[in-house]
């Protein structure tokens, strides 16, 4: 008898949570119904590496596993639980470029505006790692999303129909009240034509530049906005709290594993709330 194969798909950010928790219990009850499974680093990281194998040692190099991944799935015998991927933006990519150079990769930088046909190459071969690059990718053996007839046909036989509402439910959404990002925002038409750039400028007064060089027409709404880390976490210990004496379920709803780059941070937050005696008591091997 063949072994059956499932291959989980390694990314970024919150879903690699999922990973280090979760995967460990998958392979308990897939290794006694004789189940391997293996990983495929389709990590924004990885999908970098994989492009300049030329430029790297051989310790560094990486397989295209997205590119295997595409052939796999074409196969009848494809078993892929793919965890959610970062849809890079240019600004994600940059970030990603220059920590994996910080590590000892010597990675070529992105060239955003290409003036030889070199950096047109490179800006080419960077654009495979940019936005949706894996789905289309992983989609192309189960593009057909459409619900089968026959389960099309016993809901539309057996419609279910929504229980009655109770207006003494203790279900409820709650939100920050002051310092998130909608109370912070702040928005300015542009009087003329000019350049801007965004500036962070610590507690200790000193100013790092985020962007700069940004080119706005008059009329044009340049907006920023930004989130208090201190009332988040009151926040959350307070809708904590509150589950536990109504006895409710506490649900987090955020797009932590999409191409957001604060939800991941703004889940970090819960997740250490929630743990917090985790946190307190095993801080140095955390940090």
């Amino acid at each position: 008898m063949n072994s059956a194969k499932i291959t989980w798909t390694k990314i970024d950010e919150a879903p690699a949570l999922a990973t280090y928790s979760l995967l460990p219990i998958v392979n308990a009850f897939t290794k006694a119904a004789g189940v391997t499974v293996e990983t495929r680093d389709i990590s924004l990281s990885g999908r970098i590496i994989s492009q300049f194998p030329e430029v790297l040692t051989d310790d560094q190099k990486m397989d295209d596993e997205l590119a295997f991944l595409g052939k796999l799935v074409k196969s009848p015998d494809a078993n892929v639980i793919k965890l959610p991927n970062i849809s890079a933006s240019i600004p994600q990519l940059k970030a990603a470029i220059a920590e994996l150079q910080a590590l000892g990769y010597n990675l070529p930088n992105y060239p955003e505006d290409p003036k030889t046909d070199e950096e047109q190459v490179l800006k080419s071969r960077y654009a495979k790692c940019l936005g949706s690059a894996v789905n289309p990718v992983l989609r192309e053996g189960n593009a057909d999303r459409r619900v089968a007839p026959s389960v099309k046909e016993f809901a539309q036989k057996n419609p279910k129909k929504l229980g009655a509402w109770s207006s003494d439910s203790k279900s409820h959404v709650a939100h920050m009240q002051d310092d998130d990002f909608y109370g912070n925002e702040k928005s300015v038409v542009m009087p003329q034509n000019d350049v801007v750039k965004y500036e962070f400028v610590d507690e200790n007064g000193k100013v790092s530049v985020l962007k700069e060089g940004l080119k706005l027409l008059k009329g044009e709404i340049i907006d920023g906005t930004y989130l208090s880390a201190e009332k988040l976490r009151h926040f959350i210990r307070e809708q904590i709290d509150d589950a536990k004496k109504t006895d409710t379920l506490f649900s987090v709803h955020l797009k932590a594993t999409m191409m957001k780059v604060s939800d991941p941070i703004i889940f970090g937050y819960f997740v250490s709330e929630f743990f917090k005696d985790v946190f307190d008591k095993h801080a140095d091997t955390f940090a």
